[in-house]
């Protein structure tokens, strides 16, 4: 069973996660070919390319400078993955409370997907960037990143072997998948609050909830995706009436009560 996350744009980049040790990204050759367009963008196509601040657009044209994928210069400039990521899915992850054992089990169970990386390991060494998945970066496979990552990503979680993914990503990030190819079961779990007579996924209660359920299969190391139906966390409970778990494609739904 693999879990995969998104990552997020917000970063923590606190010195005592700047690291020396940690792995290397699996597709850090290929991420060096998206490394050479980012580094050739002006400060204005950056803000135009991803609709950001000018303060945004110069904090990235200044970090795209140094992106490389050299071993030595990586070393002196990276932060461990699952550390460095921030925002609604991370605080519910709460990587910080992990034991060594926790941390290991995560990071042979758990996947980050990433715009430039690809996927990541949670101890991955990564550079500080900002690059979503749905960006249309013009690129030597098409004008947009699913043309450049999806062959190569359905081919990495094919090779995983896994019988089951459990997919918290984000539809974003999930779609840089082909789920037709992929030969596992997808299961995703699905996070919905009652408001105004109705429960609907809330998307700041449910990039937390994400977190919180992968933080629930870590620290009890879950392997079994139907044990996924007993996790009730800050008053989330499995609505089997709303979920669908027959076939290859499963949604299991988690409801509460604001």
């Amino acid at each position: 069973m693999i879990v995969v996350i998104s990552p997020a744009k917000k970063l923590n980049l606190s010195p005592e996660i700047k690291s020396e040790k940690g792995s290397t990204p699996y597709f850090l050759n290929k991420s060096g070919d998206l490394m050479q367009i980012l580094k050739k963008l002006s400060i204005d196509q950056i803000k135009n390319l991803m609709k950001v601040s000018d303060n945004i657009a110069n904090l990235n044209f200044d970090r795209y400078k140094t992106l490389t994928t050299s071993g030595e210069e990586l070393k002196n400039n990276s932060y461990i993955a699952i550390l460095t990521f921030a925002g609604e899915v991370y605080n519910g992850l709460d990587a910080n409370s992990f034991s060594n054992t926790e941390l290991e089990f995560a990071n042979q169970n758990l996947r980050i997907l990433s715009g430039l990386y690809g996927v990541l390991k949670p101890l991955d060494r990564i550079q500080p960037y900002r690059l979503e998945m749905g960006t249309k970066l013009t690129n030597n496979a098409g004008n947009n990143l699913y043309k450049f990552w999806q062959s190569d990503l359905t081919d990495y979680f094919n090779k995983i072997n896994s019988n089951f993914i459990i997919n918290l990503a984000s539809t974003e990030y999930f779609s840089a998948l082909n789920d037709k190819n992929l030969k596992s079961d997808i299961i995703t779990p699905i996070f919905k609050d009652y408001k105004n007579g109705s429960y609907k996924v809330i998307m700041m209660y449910a990039k937390k909830a994400r977190g919180l359920m992968a933080k629930h299969i870590i620290k009890n190391k879950i392997t079994d995706w139907r044990q996924l139906q007993n996790f009730n966390v800050e008053k989330y409970k499995f609505n089997s009436k709303m979920s669908e778990i027959d076939g290859k494609d499963k949604k299991l739904v988690f409801t509460r009560e604001l």
